[in-house]
């Protein structure tokens, strides 16, 4: 059976704490995909394995210890 490839087209550049790269590592030593495709993994099937309710305390508790960064500017 041919595998198909998936079109990564959107591009940025992200910046991440230690510990989260070290965790996204760990996942590429498992499964060999490569940060950007867990990332896709991760992102697109969120609903899937994440308790909505934990993934909303979990945002709330990160904007209370960091608070929210403003708006992007157009273009940015």
């Amino acid at each position: 059976m041919k595998r198909k490839r998936l079109p990564l087209p959107k591009r940025f550049s992200a910046a991440l704490t230690d510990d989260a790269y070290g965790r996204l590592r760990r996942l590429n030593d498992q499964w060999a995909l490569g940060n950007n495709y867990l990332l896709v993994v991760l992102l697109e099937n969120l609903d899937r394995f994440a308790d909505p309710q934990k993934l909303d305390a979990v945002f709330r508790e990160f904007i209370d210890e960091y608070g929210a960064p403003s708006a992007p500017k157009a273009g940015d």
